[in-house]
């Protein structure tokens, strides 16, 4: 039986996430996520890939492990909320800093903080650590913290913008940038690099130059009505002095982030800010760490991960293109080159001290995630051994391509089912990506096709206009006009998928989530084609979301002021009074980002205009549904709704909604 026929067994298959390359380039360790014993959750634990044996865990505990970074000597740091046995009473509430000795034996903690230690950077014998802090004096941190728990107070004042980010309330903590020195037991001379930085350090991106003098950071900039910028500063680990590197009006400066070997560059992503007549751009940005002087590198490719060449004369740089994402050479002179031909999606670029290598997570609509070895001077892709088998997919891949109303090409990846022919087509499934500026090219734990197909839908994952990987043009032609140019270039490849005799073009649906779910909305409003219509964490009035959405900022930079000709244009909900297609709205009321008022309004409008339809809610999920039982609830109810409608199946209530 195949892994996606029951999506209890989906939710069980094992998850690479990450890959760290040793310092002497002997092995490879990565966090690998299982399902617990209990069935209700997920845990994480440490592997060890030696490039010549096979892997093994490193790793075990209740509470899980993650973010490792290897010290110069070849020993393991990682954060896990696991107790310390050799504190009484250590209950492991937040995440603490932890030691695995190369030379085996038992991990031992290193270093803990009141409010828990989170992303962290080694360097010789340096270590940089960011901690949530609450204002006041240190020494009664931990008492104030206790004391705010124990008066049952959640109350958080808040005299700035934002107060939530996609799934967690911000404050009343901030984080700050702590520094310390790698002693025999635990980390020495712990000193705080950035007192008092507010908001400046929330969701920072941070690396340490290779001899651990100075520490590369994001800053939030706060600007007047709710906006901000972000720069990139050099903090001194020594004296704590701060100097901005890069800050320009206009554009934010962040990551992925890296600093050279050599110790006198760093590359990072420079974002423009967007507005409603210029859309959105991301380039790799290269400068000098002394000068503060930087340029523009390998124009439109918009950056995903980035690693330097050991030799600091050129970055490794993965990148959306063409419903792929490469890894691409780009030197300090000289134009740019694709390393990786095939047509897999890749990140955790690390490079080999020795240059001859590049090891990178691969993996690809087809392909879920394991560890690889790029041959630098070839290109010769060889997939190592992984600690999560990848499970066989059920069906077939396969490219198809269309013509817009403007010209435009439009392209997409087209999955079917086993039993597709012309004697039997296949029920079909457009699925909608979400961003917008995003692209199918990748395994998704999420959004997992082969689930449908395993169930006989043929899946279309088209790139239209204001996905990534196809130049900007691409973007700009969807800027501003989100429903009606995304809707022409939808339909332009739906015609072509269609006209295939292994398609059934009767039986048909469609899907989306987040943006993929706005335009799910949108087809309601502006299509009969669909037999049934899913939406997933969508946007159904604009006017609404622009002012209770996590980042109203960004959105209304393209937008405009509420109530402005825009709104009016693309929110969806003006298309109520045309939709008559069954229609199954999914939310979690945890999403900030597509805030659950979303849901709320539309199920209430679909329910007065007595539009067939379902409300699936998770009261304890956000923008995705990651509980394995609620992902299970997800998956069945989805299939049954398509089951219906598009199968023409009696409707029975799935089990795990019961």
């Amino acid at each position: 039986m195949s892994a996606f026929d029951d999506i209890r067994d989906y939710v069980a298959i094992p998850r690479v996430l990450s890959l760290k390359l040793a310092p002497d380039g002997s092995r490879l360790v990565s966090a690998v996520q299982t399902l617990n014993p209990d069935g209700k959750s997920y845990g994480t634990a440490l592997w060890s890939i030696p490039l010549d044996g096979e892997p093994y865990r490193l790793t075990r505990s209740a509470k899980g492990e993650t973010a490792a970074e290897f010290t110069a000597a070849g020993d393991l740091l990682f954060t896990s909320a696991r107790p310390d046995p050799t504190v009484k009473d250590g209950d492991g509430e937040v995440p603490a800093l932890w030691l695995l000795p190369r030379a085996g034996g038992e991990a031992r903690q290193v270093a803990t903080r009141p409010g828990g230690i989170g992303a962290f950077r080694t360097a010789g014998d340096v270590v940089v650590f960011a901690s949530d802090v609450l204002d006041g004096e240190e020494a009664t941190e931990q008492e104030r913290r206790k004391a705010r728990k124990d008066a049952g107070s959640s109350a958080i004042l808040h005299e700035g913008y934002p107060v939530r980010y996609w799934d967690h309330d911000l404050g009343p903590g901030h984080v700050r940038l702590f520094a310390a020195r790698l002693g025999d037991d635990r980390l020495e001379e712990v000193r705080e690099l950035t007192p008092d930085p507010g908001e400046a350090l929330r969701e920072a991106s941070f690396a340490l130059t290779p001899d651990g003098s100075t520490v590369l950071a994001t800053w939030r900039i706060p600007l007047p009505a709710g906006e901000q910028r972000t720069e990139l500063v050099a903090i001194d680990v020594a004296s704590g002095e701060r100097r901005t590197l890069f800050g320009e009006e206009g554009w934010d400066f962040g990551g992925p982030l890296a600093v050279s070997p050599d110790g006198m560059r760093v590359a990072c992503a420079r974002e423009r800010l967007t507005g409603s007549d210029l859309s959105a751009r991301v380039e790799l940005w290269l400068g000098d760490l002394a000068t503060g002087e930087g340029r523009a590198y390998a124009p439109d490719l918009f950056p995903s991960d980035v690693a330097w060449a050991p030799d600091s004369s050129a970055v490794y740089i993965t990148a959306d293109h063409q419903g792929r994402r490469p890894i691409f050479r780009v030197p300090l002179t000289g134009a740019h080159t694709r390393l990786t031909g095939d047509d897999a999606a890749y990140l955790g670029l690390n490079a080999s001290a020795d240059g001859r290598f590049v090891h990178a997570l691969r993996s690809g609509l087809a392909l879920a995630p394991g560890p690889a070895r790029i041959d630098v001077a070839t290109g010769e892709v060889t997939d190592l051994p992984s600690p999560a088998p990848r499970p066989e997919v059920p069906g077939t891949l396969t490219e198809i391509s269309a013509t817009a109303d403007d010209g435009a090409t439009v392209r997409g990846w087209l999955i079917l089912p086993e039993t597709a022919s012309a004697a039997e087509p296949a029920p079909f499934l457009l699925w909608i990506h979400g961003g917008p500026v995003a692209s199918w090219n990748d395994w998704q734990w999420r959004w997992q096709a082969w689930i449908m197909a395993q169930h006989g839908y043929a899946v279309l994952m088209p790139d239209p206009c204001l996905s990534t990987g196809y130049g900007q043009d691409m973007i700009d032609r969807g800027w501003g006009d989100w429903g009606p140019r995304t809707m022409a270039d939808l339909d332009a490849i739906v015609d072509v998928a269609l006209a295939r005799d292994d398609l059934d073009s009767e039986r048909t649906a469609a899907m989306g989530g987040s943006f993929g779910g706005y335009m799910a909305n949108w087809v309601a409003g502006h299509s009969d084609r669909y037999k049934a219509i899913v939406t997933h964490a969508s946007l159904w009035n604009l006017d609404q979301f622009a002012g209770t959405t996590d980042m109203a900022a960004y959105w209304q930079r393209e937008f405009g002021a509420p109530g402005s000709e825009r709104y009016t244009k693309l929110s969806p909900h003006h298309g109520l009074d045309r939709i008559s297609t069954p229609m199954l709205v999914i939310h979690g009321d945890k999403d900030y980002r597509v805030p659950i008022g979303e849901a709320l309004r539309l199920w209430w409008d679909l329910r007065r205009s007595e539009v067939e339809s379902k409300f699936l809610y998770f009261p304890d999920e956000n923008h995705w549904i990651l509980k394995p039982g609620n992902t299970v609830a997800w998956y069945e109810t989805v299939l049954a709704f398509l089951g219906r409608h598009v199968l023409g199946q009696e409707w029975k209530r799935p089990d795990s909604v019961a």
